[in-house]
């Protein structure tokens, strides 16, 4: 079922009897049983104001074709949404609706906030047919549910979305990476967190290959002179070089896109980066790429292994795995959270058909 209309689409989900299984493009890898319900047919920008920095675009709409309409006003989505089709193997086109309902967000989050930051408005169909709007094209304090932000990254369990209205940003004119190699673990969180507590104004801190590497972003001239100085403070770490990155490898998580094993996505203080590490690999051998000044912690290890049985603190997702394996997707909630959960569900699914299962 691909709707055209959003009329047409709370039909579908009223008149629905059974489980449905929404999705954007199918670039996620988030397969489920139940009637197949896509949301491709809603496409189209609804309204573009550069000088406003805002935009309102269908969720069916591609992503690739929201960022060239910005592009062309020198503007971006400046969360950088992440494109895993190379990791999790699948193909077809991500859709912006896709971004928001996993709320998608790459290594500039740790300057700029997640995709929910950026988040201004949505129209959505709940799971009983009814069409919902919340939020509006301007940042504003609101009074009981924030649906906006209780949309993103709910995977499509409390609503099917049709509509966003998203806050953009303007291209900075030059980017700049500081890298350092040959430096292990304990001395990259050490050199990230020098960074990151500097008044440089970083915009990307990972740790991925063995080299740590260390993202400026503004105007050519301040990059130029923040570049010089962070270099001049980094350097007893080892030599730095300065030049062109490509960070949608450490977005995409690239370094792990061929190779054989589960993947999990673990998020945790950063302070508690070495520790986690040594917890995980002390029940068997793990790959890494840190992001966030390791806040953010990718993880390769074997087939079927459950990481949260290894994790001392934070939460992992697994985010690529054996389609039965004994690891779950999302980590149990704690009983209070839980809690909360079911009932929002109940309130906006009463009849439990929308992705059922996806975030259990």
């Amino acid at each position: 079922m691909t709707p055209t209309r959003e009329d047409e689409l709370s039909e579908i989900i009223r008149d629905a009897s059974g489980p449905l299984a929404v999705r954007g493009g199918g670039t996620r890898g988030i397969n489920l049983a139940g009637g197949d319900l896509s949301t491709r047919g809603l496409t189209g920008i609804t309204l573009y104001e550069p000088g406003a920095l805002t935009l309102v675009v269908k969720a069916g709409t591609p992503l690739v074709e929201v960022e060239t309409a910005l592009a062309a006003e020198r503007q971006r989505l400046a969360f950088e949404p992440q494109d895993l089709r190379t990791l999790l193997g699948t193909d077809g086109a991500s859709t912006i609706g896709g971004v928001v309902a996993t709320n998608a967000s790459g290594p500039r989050r740790i300057q700029v906030g997640a995709c929910r930051d950026h988040l201004l408005g949505v129209r959505f169909v709940d799971g009983a047919g009814n069409i919902i709007k919340n939020g509006g094209r301007v940042m504003k304090n609101v009074t009981g549910y924030d649906l906006v932000k209780l949309l993103a990254g709910s995977y499509g369990t409390l609503g099917v979305l049709t509509e966003v209205s998203l806050k953009v940003l303007p291209l900075p004119q030059h980017e700049a990476t500081l890298t350092i190699t040959g430096l292990d673990e304990t001395q990259a969180v050490a050199a990230m967190s020098a960074a990151l507590g500097s008044p440089y104004d970083i915009t990307g801190a990972a740790f991925t290959e063995g080299r740590v590497m260390i993202r400026l972003e503004g105007f050519t001239e301040s990059v130029a002179y923040r570049a010089e100085k962070l270099a001049k403070d980094l350097g007893h770490f080892g030599k730095v070089e300065i030049g062109p990155a490509d960070w949608q490898d450490v977005r995409d998580v690239a370094a792990f896109a061929k190779q054989v094993g589960d993947v999990w996505r673990v998020s945790i203080r950063p302070s508690a980066l070495i520790e986690t590490l040594a917890a995980l690999r002390a029940d068997g051998p793990v790959q890494i790429v840190t992001d966030w000044g390791g806040g953010l912690v990718w993880v390769l290890c074997d087939e079927g292994r459950d990481l949260r049985l290894s994790l001392l603190t934070g939460h992992a997702t697994r985010v690529r795995g054996t389609p039965n394996g004994d690891a779950p997707r999302f980590q149990p909630e704690a009983a209070p959270v839980a809690a909360l959960s079911a009932g929002l569900r109940q309130r906006f699914d009463p009849r439990g058909i929308l992705n059922p299962g996806v975030m259990g």
